[in-house]
C-alpha cells in the first residue's frame, strides 16, 4: 500500500506540467502559458512499493476554451534507465528528498499496473489518502476473440504510437489488441465495434459540477 505524505514539493506538479505540456504532441494549448488546476486522478499501488503511481488530471484554462488534460505519473526515487525523454522533471519532496517524475505510459512500472487495472487485478486508490480505495473508478470489458488471450496477459505494455488526443501501448503477447491512454479528456462514453474495455473515471468540469469520461481506451486493431 503506498503511503500519501502530505507534504511540500519544490516545484509542485502543475509547476512542472505547466513546462512540460506544451512539448507533447497532443497539447491542444494556442500557445500562451498553460493555466493549469488540478481536477481530478486517482493512483494505483506498485506491488514491489518503489513507484509511485498517479493518474492526475488538470484543467488548462489559458485559452478561449478549457482543455482537461490526462496524465499518467511514476514517481521514482532514482532516474529510470533510458527514461530521459519521458522525463517531465525532478522535484524536492519534504519527506522522501529528490523525486524523479516521468510519464507514466513510458514508465514500465506504470505501464504493468494499467493493464492489471484493465483486467481487473489492480484496484483504483484514492488520489489523496492512505489505503482508500476509488470505488468511482470503474472498468469494463467487452467481448471479443481477443479476450482470453487479454485475460492471461502478462508483461509490460509498451508505447506504439501517438494520436492527437491519445497515447497507444502494445498488449504484450496480444497483437490484435492496443491500450489507448486518453490525453485529452472529454465526457461521455467510449463505444464502436472495435472498443474492447475501458477504464472510466470522473473530475471536476470547469464552471462546476462533475464529468467521467474514459482515462483508458482497450481498442481492437482488427490484427
Amino acid at each position: 500500500m503506498a503511503v500519501i505524505h502530505h507534504t511540500t514539493m519544490n516545484p509542485g506538479k502543475t509547476a512542472l506540467l505547466a513546462g512540460w505540456l506544451p512539448t507533447q504532441p497532443w497539447y491542444a494549448g494556442s500557445g500562451s502559458a498553460p493555466e493549469l488546476h488540478r481536477v481530478g486522478g486517482f493512483r494505483l499501488d506498485d506491488p514491489q512499493g518503489e513507484v509511485g503511481i498517479e493518474f492526475m488530471v488538470v484543467t488548462d484554462t489559458s485559452g478561449v476554451r478549457p482543455v482537461t488534460y490526462h496524465v499518467p505519473l511514476g514517481y521514482r526515487g532514482a532516474p529510470l534507465d533510458g527514461g530521459g525523454p519521458a522525463l517531465v522533471g525532478t522535484s524536492e519532496h519534504g519527506v522522501l528528498g529528490t523525486r524523479w517524475i516521468y510519464d507514466g505510459a513510458h514508465d514500465p512500472v506504470v505501464a504493468a499496473q494499467l493493464l492489471a487495472l484493465l483486467q481487473g487485478r489492480a484496484e483504483p486508490q484514492a488520489q489523496g489518502e492512505s489505503g482508500v480505495p476509488d470505488h468511482s473508478v470503474t472498468w469494463a470489458l467487452g467481448s471479443g476473440p481477443e479476450g482470453g488471450a487479454f485475460a492471461a496477459a502478462e508483461g509490460t505494455p509498451s508505447v506504439v504510437g501517438q494520436t492527437a488526443e491519445a497515447t497507444v501501448l502494445g498488449v504484450p503477447g496480444v497483437p490484435g489488441l492496443v491500450v489507448e491512454v486518453t490525453r485529452v479528456l472529454r465526457a461521455g462514453d467510449r463505444t464502436g465495434e472495435a472498443v474492447r474495455g475501458t477504464v472510466t473515471a470522473g473530475w471536476r468540469a470547469p464552471g462546476g459540477g462533475r464529468s467521467r469520461g474514459p482515462f483508458v481506451v482497450l481498442r481492437s486493431t482488427g490484427a
